[in-house]
């Protein structure tokens, strides 16, 4: 059994640079210390409908906009839920784009999946070819767009025009770790459902998911006998529409802080903290390319997380102890038992710069004797 581990408060300050949490800005969590205040409160009402229209001009998107206090896997759970009846498609290549087929295998849906080695990229020639292929047709086709556990962003853009062509089908895009970093046209490319979480490129404190519902999406669950309660989208958005508010009690400091962070977001411009993300990418692989190989398959690179292959074979969890105990910066050993030793990641999202991420690879190089 676990012991408790009494917690002091006591620790060192680190700089994050993991595949989230990610830094935020003093002014962001300092937002968080104000007076409580109740959720159905004219105040709250202010709030709300202030995050949710800041994140719709963001994004550029008609499509309806929910932020609700969760961990982004709520919307795998509801999304799977809202839409399918019986079959979904799920393009899998990592760990979450694995554990988004396993969350509908666990609510009883038939799921097929469309399976790629770690470190490839989907490919929308193979999704086509699976929706040409089905039978009985697919309700939900699902992909990761930013596949952190190998440093693959997938071709989303292209799979949901593909997608668009077989109108019963609805395209669902787990978007967690590259929403706010990794510029993407929701509404030009058919994508029906698309979320995220507040703590990684969106560089705001843990604990808020954001989703994008189109209005088909919102009237394919009206037509459904059953949806998710706490994710429902006519549950949430009809809320919306009336009240302003959220249907449920919401994390109120932490969207106190995403107020604040929204103001920073839409002063850079969805495609100016996109740019600003690539070239950090473009940095990040070409130190890579110098001193070890990137993982990824060339030409599908994620704009937010680096999984940089080990060819050099240095003891990676004694780096990152000793990157962490010198330099006080803090990056990621590779994902699980298969990629532990044999990569490691670096998050280049939310806050940081090309100079930033500079002093990480110059600090990596001095521990590594690189």
């Amino acid at each position: 059994m676990t012991e408790k581990r009494e917690y002091t408060g006591d620790y060192p300050d680190k700089t994050l640079y993991i595949p989230g949490p990610t830094e935020v800005r003093e002014d962001v969590i300092e937002a968080m210390a104000q007076p409580m205040f109740g959720h159905r409160m004219d105040r709250m009402t202010d709030l709300y409908t202030t995050i949710v229209e800041d994140t719709k001009t963001f994004l550029g998107t008609d499509n309806d906009v929910i932020v609700l206090t969760a961990s982004g896997t709520e919307f795998w759970e509801a999304a799977t839920l809202n839409l399918v009846d019986d079959d979904v498609l799920v393009a899998t290549c990592g760990s979450f784009s694995e554990r988004f087929a396993n969350v509908a295998e666990r609510l009883g849906k038939d799921v097929d999946r469309l399976e790629y080695e770690w470190g490839e990229a989907v490919k929308p020639e193979d999704v086509r070819e699976a929706l040409e292929a089905s039978d009985e047709g697919y309700d939900v086709v699902g992909c990761v767009m930013n596949e952190s556990s190998t440093g693959v962003r997938n071709p989303i853009e292209e799979i949901g025009d593909v997608v668009s062509e077989y109108p019963d089908t609805y395209f669902v895009v787990d978007a967690v770790s590259s929403l706010g970093g990794d510029y993407v046209d929701i509404d030009a490319h058919g994508i029906d459902v698309l979320f995220a979480s507040s703590q990684k490129a969106f560089a705001m404190p843990p604990g808020l998911a954001i989703c994008v519902v189109s209005d088909e999406a919102y009237q394919r669950e009206l037509d459904k006998e059953s949806a998710s309660w706490y994710g429902g989208f006519q549950r949430c958005l009809d809320y919306y529409d009336r009240k302003g508010q959220t249907h449920s009690t919401p994390a109120i400091p932490i969207m106190l802080a995403y107020r604040q962070q929204m103001k920073h977001m839409l002063d850079e411009g969805h495609e100016g903290r996109s740019e600003r993300h690539r070239e950090m990418a473009e940095y990040t692989r070409e130190w890579a390319d110098d001193h070890f190989d990137m993982f990824p398959e060339e030409g599908y690179e994620s704009q937010t997380v680096a999984c940089i292959e080990n060819t050099q074979g240095i003891d990676v969890a004694a780096t990152i102890e000793e990157v962490s105990e010198t330099y006080d910066m803090v990056f990621s050993n590779g994902y699980g038992s298969a990629l532990g030793e044999k990569t490691f990641r670096i998050g280049h999202m939310g806050e940081h710069d090309v100079e930033s991420v500079e002093r990480l690879t110059d600090a990596i190089e001095d521990v590594a004797g690189l």
